[in-house]
């Protein structure tokens, strides 16, 4: 909150946050004459749909006070959005902006009395949230004057001689450092000891309880060349503390975290081991330095760059050794080979997100931090580790504070202590997992823990070309080739990628005809990222298959603005600008969504392929898409008024990533506890399903103990389930549309025991594995049964050997009994059946008839005990169960459906049928009163009929929310609502002359309530007609 003052005096106190759909009409009614002289007409919907960045300032009341949006290109149509950058370095003096550090300002609005305020108070609120802009321009036409509000801020940028573009327009800039000055770093001095003990205080008082009052000032005094302590200062006070130390533990970093993306944190040296030998032979010493000069390749020239952009000369060396190609990204390539997703196998990549079921004879004191190498028994390379006899080439930061107001410029510190060590390249952190990720750290690459990881800690590496500010993106060109190539040369799919990117620069289309774009990210005039993206052309499928409409009003985006992500290889040293890497996709591309999908693979064997997935760091940025439950539709029966192939066609599940320009800049909040999931029941995959859902939340470290590791490993059209009634909580469907292995880490084993005071779990064999919130979901255990030995020819009855039977059965299990409670049971009881009972003649396994009971929660109570209670309600029955048609539904004393019950000889659509659990009965067609005349003859004839698709529709839900909100609110001033007239009748408070049902019903329609309601039904209608075609409304016919 900060309060905002007038010019006449008065006060305000106002919110900074990113601005709401429920805001548009707070801004639009900010909008004055002159903001349209300013800006031009704008359609603040689609401007709120289209911007990178939105923010608003509120009042106590939630009011609108101010609002700005920004994007990423100019805010008047002067130059083509893909090459403003070369236009303003052509026509201003000016040549520091690059879309890396610049956004320019599409709408300002703001109340006229606080307007200069809340324009100061929203530049502040951009430079703190995005802190690498720099520069906030703005295009105005010559003719209009900004006025006070921006004009206070805003300067005039000069044009170069000869531009003849100020004859229309002017430039406007606003910089950072007028709003967020960059801090001074300096070495720290023992005075400095007053000024930082309030801020470490503030945030943590251990170190004081540890060390005692004058720890600082201590730790300040014991410098030496290998231990550093500098401060950052603003106005001549400490604001912020940084100690550094060049000792490293290097060999517990490389026991507990797989540092091979980074070299080891080593110098390259030719003794060094970095893959496991193919067949046992003594090398020699010309090919060992073959294989070290080909991984310590640079991908970035020896050249150095004077970091000038903040104002600040400090010359930077640019080493970047051996890490470079070996550490890099990958996104899906979807190979024309393959069109249910490619496999991923680089194992040197540091941002992969892919998660592996790990046996647990390799989970030995491990705290299963993402691992994202899995080690597999089966695979003699996932248990080798790299040997690196190189000298350390990094340093640790041992201890860091900022005070909260001057957290953005965290980045400052790192240019100055990357000078104090110029023989290290890497910069290491490590925070415990309980403690959330500081602005400073977000900047770091987080590094995978390796699988017998004892430490408690994550680990986050910084390398010093991650300082540079050269990053710029650009359409690949075919000169381009040899050096992506070299960037991709370690990856499975590198062959894929150098087809797709063949074909844009020879075709610019595949095969299919959809346009294909390609994208390099360069550093220094180096390549080191690749991008391809295709149209999507798969749009209106997305639409009624995912919630895409979470994040984006689907209407205000055309087709075209739709794309495909198919491949991302960026180097993981420039993790941190992975965002902006896709921002500039967009833009280049001309593009507002971005759509990334996730297919299944299923395997044979015991553990699940983790590579059936390409994935990728980009993922982290992406917002995983819930999918939409479908209508099952009667095709044959609705004929013409089906929806369309698009919509209704039936194609292999996958899982839905997507990002868009209004996510681009929303930072995600990183959640680094170790979160275990005992058990994988419904409700075990319901809670990590919310999780990894959560658009603005990353879990970084989820696990699953299962005894059969994920479920939904089943190929499609498997029979093993047949055995188990279905729950129709998730099925294989369910679990490809989650894609529960792209975000979870799976331990394959049993639990035996739970360590709460060292806060870990013991599974088989003595094994653990670590907690910081365990979830027990174990679901239904089912037990061997225990021999009675009891004489089936006297027919005891239970209540004569309940005295006699073991609690627990503790011998050998029969090979011909088996417990049928998941799906791998089901597996070995339909192979022993195959085996022993089902011969060449032919047999025939239990089943035939579907059957469906839909019912709440509660005591079972037999039917005729239920019927002969006088509150029963009615039932409604057709068809016969000895002839395979039975359907029954039972609707409660207040005209609810309580209970449904199906048993066919034919499948049904359960689905549907689950929809219709707690409609009142008026909402299905008056299906009472049509039963008692004889109009309904079987019920699922009636339930097919194209009447009831809206009522399996997913929003239906929703239209029922609204129809309640307009009929329990007061539509007009001085006109009670229904629900009010409802209470003052019941209560007695109004006289009627009729009957109330037909008072209401009167009311209703004479009121604006009748139309209100129609209006609402019949958006829902048109809104939905791609799910809902079989129904008309005004205007259609």
């Amino acid at each position: 909150m900060t309060a905002i003052t007038s010019a006449r005096g008065r006060t305000e106190v106002v919110n900074a946050r990113r601005t709401e759909s429920h805001d548009v009409s707070g801004i639009i009614s900010l909008i004055r004459y002159f903001t349209e002289k300013t800006f031009g007409r704008i359609n603040v919907v689609y401007l709120l749909e289209k911007a990178n960045l939105a923010v608003t300032l509120s009042n106590k009341k939630n009011e609108v006070i101010a609002h700005a949006a920004f994007l990423d290109y100019p805010n008047w149509n002067i130059v083509d959005q893909a090459d403003w950058e070369s236009f303003l370095h052509e026509n201003y003096s000016d040549k520091k902006c690059t879309p890396l550090n610049t956004l320019f300002m599409h709408l300002f609005v703001a109340n006229d009395e606080y307007a200069v305020g809340c324009a100061q108070e929203i530049i502040r609120t951009v430079f703190n949230a995005v802190p690498e802009v720099h520069f906030i321009l703005l295009f105005v036409p010559s003719h209009v004057d900004l006025g006070p509000g921006l004009g206070t801020f805003f300067e005039r940028m000069m044009s170069v001689p000869g531009s003849i573009v100020d004859v229309d327009f002017t430039l406007f800039v606003c910089h950072r450092h007028q709003h967020c000055p960059q801090l001074y770093i300096r070495k720290a001095r023992v005075e400095d000891h007053d000024d930082l003990m309030p801020i470490f205080m503030h945030q943590n008082e251990i170190l004081r309880e540890t060390y005692g009052e004058y720890f600082l000032a201590e730790l300040i005094e014991a410098q030496d060349e290998k231990n550093h302590a500098v401060v950052c200062e603003d106005d001549g006070t400490a604001v912020g503390f940084m100690s550094v130390c060049s000792e490293v533990n290097i060999q517990l970093l490389h026991d507990c975290f797989d540092l091979g993306p980074f070299h080891g944190l080593c110098k390259p040296h030719p003794d060094d081991i970095l893959k496991l030998p193919q067949e046992p032979s003594i090398e020699t010493d010309e090919e060992k330095s073959s294989q070290t000069s080909q991984e310590a390749e640079s991908v970035l020239s020896q050249n150095s760059e004077c970091i000038s952009a903040h104002d600040m000369d400090i010359q930077m060396d640019t080493k970047t050794e051996d890490v470079l190609l070996q550490a890099l990204d990958i996104v899906a390539s979807h190979s024309s080979l393959n069109t249910f997703g490619c496999n991923v196998s680089e194992k040197e990549s540091v941002n992969t997100v892919s998660r592996a079921e790990l046996p647990i004879d390799d989970v030995i004191d491990t705290d299963l931090k993402a691992a994202g190498t899995p080690t597999l028994e089966t695979d003699e390379r996932d248990s080798f580790h790299p040997v690196y006899r190189g000298a350390v080439t990094a340093f640790c930061i041992q201890l860091f504070c900022i005070d909260e107001k001057h957290e953005t410029r965290s980045l400052d510190f790192l240019q100055y202590v990357f000078n104090l060590f110029p023989d290290k390249d890497f910069c290491i952190i490590t925070v415990p997992h309980l403690v959330p990720e500081f602005l400073l750290i977000q900047n770091f690459v987080r590094v995978n823990p390796s699988s017998n990881s004892t430490l408690d800690h994550e680990l986050y590496v910084f390398h010093r070309a991650g300082l540079l500010k050269s990053f710029q993106v650009r359409a690949a060109t075919t000169s381009d080739t040899p050096a992506v190539e070299m960037l991709i040369k370690t990856l499975d799919l590198n062959e894929s990628i150098l087809d797709d990117l063949k074909v844009f620069t020879q075709a610019r289309r595949d095969p299919d005809g959809t346009p294909v774009q390609a994208f390099v990210a360069e550093v220094l005039d180096q390549i080191v990222g690749i991008s391809v993206i295709k149209n999507e052309m798969d749009i209106e499928y997305i639409r009624s298959h995912y919630n895409i409409e979470d994040f984006i009003y689907f209407s205000h985006h055309q087709q075209e603005e739709h794309g495909h992500l198919y491949h991302f290889a960026l180097n993981p040293i420039f993790h941190h600008y992975t965002k902006y890497f896709l921002k500039e996709i967009l833009r280049l591309a001309y593009k507002s969504c971005l759509y990334y999908s996730i297919y299944p693979q299923s395997v044979d064997g015991e553990f699940q392929n983790p590579y059936a997935h390409s994935l990728t760091s980009a993922l982290h940025y992406m917002v995983p898409v819930r999918p939409r439950r479908q209508i099952v539709y009667p095709l044959e029966k609705l004929g013409i008024n089906a929806p369309s192939k698009q919509v209704s066609k039936d194609q292999l599940s996958y899982a839905l990533n997507h990002i868009n320009r209004k996510l681009m800049l929303e930072p995600k909040v990183s959640v680094n506890a170790r979160i275990v999931v005992v058990g994988a029941s419904n409700v075990g995959i319901s809670f990590l399903e919310t999780l990894i859902f959560c658009p603005h939340l990353k879990f970084n470290n989820l696990t699953l103990i299962s005894t059969h590791g994920l479920p939904g490993k089943n190929p499609p059209g498997s029979t093993n389930r047949g055995f188990l009634i279905d729950s129709h909580c998730f099925n294989d469907k369910d679990y490809a549309l989650m894609s529960l292995c792209s975000w979870v880490n799976v331990v394959v084993d049993k639990m035996t025991g739970i360590d709460r005071a060292a806060k870990h779990v013991v599974v088989s064999k003595g094994k653990k594995v670590p907690y910081d919130h365990l979830v027990l979901c174990t679901g239904q255990q089912c037990q061997v049964p225990c021999p009675t030995g009891a004489e089936i020819s006297k027919l005891w009855t239970n209540k004569e050997i309940i005295h006699r039977c073991k609690q627990r059965y503790t011998g050998e299990v029969p090979t011909n009994l088996f417990n049928l409670s998941d799906d791998q049971e089901c597996l070995k009881a339909g192979h022993w059946l195959k085996e022993n009972f089902i011969n060449s003649h032919g047999g025939v396994l239990p089943g035939g008839y579907n059957y469906l009971h839909i019912s709440k929660p509660g005591i079972p109570t037999r039917l005729d005990v239920q019927i002969a209670q006088p509150n029963y309600g009615m039932e409604i029955i057709t068809g016969d169960a000895t002839k395979g048609n039975y359907f029954r539904i039972h609707v409660n004393q207040y005209s609810m459906v309580e209970t449904i019950t199906c048993l066919s000889k034919e499948p049904f659509p359960v689905s549907n049928y689950i929809c219709l659990f707690g409609q009142h009965e008026r909402v299905l067609n008056n299906l009472c009163s049509r039963w008692k005349e004889g109009l309904i003859k079987d019920l699922y004839s009636y339930f097919r009929e194209p009447w009831s698709m809206a009522i399996y529709h997913d929003r239906f839900i929703d239209l029922k929310k609204e129809l309640r909100q307009i009929l329990i609110s007061s539509q007009v001033d001085g006109l009670p609502s229904l629900d009010q007239l409802v209470h003052q009748i019941v209560d007695g408070e109004l006289i009627l002359s009729e009957k109330p049902k037909q008072y209401l019903k009167r009311f209703f329609q004479q009121n604006i309530y009748k139309r209100l309601v129609e209006g609402s039904i019949l958006s829902y209608l048109n809104y939905n007609n791609y799910h809902l075609p079989m129904y008309a409304w005004p205007g259609i016919v």
